[in-house]
């Protein structure tokens, strides 16, 4: 046979599966498939609400248009389902997950501590860069909730006071953040650690139990929460921890335009980046390359259905999507930088 037909026929037989957007192999394995989805958070909170969300529409855009079913895996702030994704789970895009924001960094700043110093952390078991992270719906920004009754109304009422501030766990942003702000600004915050989820944390500030809480994130879910009582009076927006304001609260100064140190605001700048991953979902690290590209585009694709959309606008959760690509590239920017900014950023999470 002339090679030029034979070139003709190997065109031809690869035009499908370009025009399709995934290798035929990835779309055939896909096709009635029982999928899994591994959440990390607690049922009912914001990362759960989201991994239901796109539970429901992800897979009307996977080829062969597989089942999916969520399931949640909580302890140890995301690690035990972050091990579990990495060391146990299927490795062939059959499972996917959802992780906390802070966890594939936690690699890098070291394991937090148990809450009690005799009790080991749970080991990690995982290199965060090299799962495949499919994308985040949301991008975070997290919030200083005070106690009206401890009088603390600005930035400057912090000083001199001892507020008590609830938190899940040592590595989580709860924990993290507030620590910093006693490390650069000479705050005294005194995290109780221990609460379940954000859910449990915030009715602790209702409750009385603390007067603070520094979250990591700020779901709808979470603000519709506390919304009353700020407007009662029983809660104060004391400050917004990110890298970009929410004109929702602008009383609420960013953390990072408080006068300070150029490194000390480089600090806060690389504890924030984490806010970027926002609800981020993944693969684990061992799936294929077509699978991958496969779950990506299903995702970006989700994330402009008008289904999908309309129903994140009936549940008030704010869709501002990142892709999985960028997520990767994050992580192999953080995890290059200098060695006393993230040995500073090392000791507030440890």
């Amino acid at each position: 046979m002339p090679s030029s037909r034979l070139l003709r026929l190997s065109v031809a037989a690869f035009v499908p599966a370009v025009l399709l957007g995934a290798p035929v192999g990835a779309a055939e394995f896909f096709k009635d498939k029982q999928m899994s989805l591994v959440a990390s958070g607690s049922v009912g909170g914001g990362y759960d609400l989201y991994a239901r969300h796109l539970a429901r529409h992800i897979a009307n855009h996977i080829p062969g248009k597989p089942k999916l079913l969520v399931r949640n895996m909580v302890g140890a702030a995301g690690v035990i389902a972050a091990n579990h994704l990495y060391n146990v789970a299927a490795q062939d895009g059959s499972v996917i997950g959802q992780l906390q924001r802070n966890v594939a960094f936690m690699p890098l700043l070291g394991a937090p501590q148990g809450k009690k110093k005799k009790k080991k952390p749970t080991a990690l078991k995982f290199d965060g860069r090299k799962f495949h992270w499919i994308g985040s719906p949301q991008q975070e920004l997290g919030l200083m909730l005070v106690a009206g009754k401890t009088g603390v109304k600005t930035f400057e009422d912090l000083k001199g006071r001892e507020l008590t501030t609830s938190s899940t766990g040592r590595g989580a942003a709860t924990s993290v953040y507030p620590r910093l702000m006693n490390e650069v600004f000479g705050t005294k915050f005194r995290v109780i650690e221990g609460y379940k989820g954000s859910q449990e944390a915030l009715l602790a500030l209702e409750n009385g139990e603390v007067d603070a809480h520094t979250s990591g994130g700020s779901s709808p879910n979470f603000r519709n929460r506390f919304a009353p009582w700020v407007k009662e009076g029983r809660v104060v927006v004391l400050l917004q921890m990110g890298l970009e304001k929410d004109p929702a609260y602008p009383n609420a100064p960013l953390v990072v335009d408080l006068p300070m140190k150029a490194e000390d605001k480089q600090l806060f700048e690389l504890a924030f980046a984490e806010q970027v991953m926002g609800r981020p979902f993944l693969t684990p690290p061992g799936v294929p390359a077509d699978r991958v590209k496969v779950l990506r585009d299903a995702f970006d694709a989700t994330m402009k259905d008008k289904a999908y959309l309309a129903d994140a606008d009936k549940q008030k959760l704010e869709i501002n999507p990142v892709r999985g690509e960028r997520i990767n590239k994050l992580l192999d920017a953080v995890y290059s930088r200098p060695k006393d900014l993230l040995d500073r950023l090392r000791r507030a999470a440890q």
